[in-house]
């Protein structure tokens, strides 16, 4: 059985559990102020297990679900988990370094974890088709990555837009599996360096905007 759906089958179970249990998703959920204070630091990771309802885990899992096997294929099991995993606690870093004075700040879901995968795919094959809901054409994956990255450091950066949607986790996530196929695959990313800046342009800009602001 791949892992990818070991893993998803792991989440769901786990999901279903803290949906129905609400003290075991509020002791496992990422929350600024237990990590920093209390030192739970199981929340880094475990948080990335839990989700709001069936369809935020349904669109996680089906999203890891169609990309895993691009990195499976390219780079093997223990280098997904590497991704997914350390995506997830790349994610919940950014979240930390932004919302450290935020000790109420708190976020779940495997969304970083499953950017990971997906950024690492699309730095792999940059002209992966992807689709954007409800627009019913394919569009080149650093094009998709352009926008993906550009919504999020918006929504980011301007939180009283208030989606309840944690772009930061998304955004640190996504980095990660890019970082990952820049070292382990340096020639794909050579290969194709031009789109990845172009997909790049909105993380500089937010770069430039939270040291200014720092």
């Amino acid at each position: 059985m791949s892992i990818s759906i070991i893993t998803i089958a792991i989440t769901v179970i786990i999901s279903i559990i803290a949906m129905n249990n609400r003290e075991v998703f509020e002791k496992y959920k990422f929350n600024i102020g237990a990590i920093k204070y209390n030192k739970e630091y199981i929340r880094m990771i475990s948080a990335g297990f839990l989700h709001a309802d069936f369809f935020h885990l349904l669109f996680n899992m089906y999203t890891l679900y169609i990309f895993s096997p691009i990195i499976l294929s390219t780079f093997g099991t223990f280098s997904f988990l590497a991704i997914y995993l350390g995506s997830i606690i790349a994610g919940n870093l950014f979240c930390m370094y932004l919302y450290k004075d935020q000790s109420w700040y708190s976020a779940i879901g495997a969304s970083g974890g499953v950017s990971g995968v997906l950024f690492a795919s699309i730095a792999l094959y940059p002209y992966l088709g992807l689709m954007i809901f409800p627009i019913p054409v394919h569009i080149p994956g650093f094009i998709f990555g352009l926008l993906y990255f550009g919504y999020s450091m918006y929504m980011m950066l301007n939180p009283r837009q208030g989606d309840n949607i944690g772009h930061a986790a998304h955004i640190g996530g996504a980095v990660m599996g890019l970082v990952f196929v820049l070292i382990m695959a340096t020639s794909a990313v050579i290969a194709h360096l031009l789109e990845l800046i172009v997909m790049a342009l909105p993380l500089f800009y937010m770069g430039y905007k939270i040291r200014n602001k720092k």
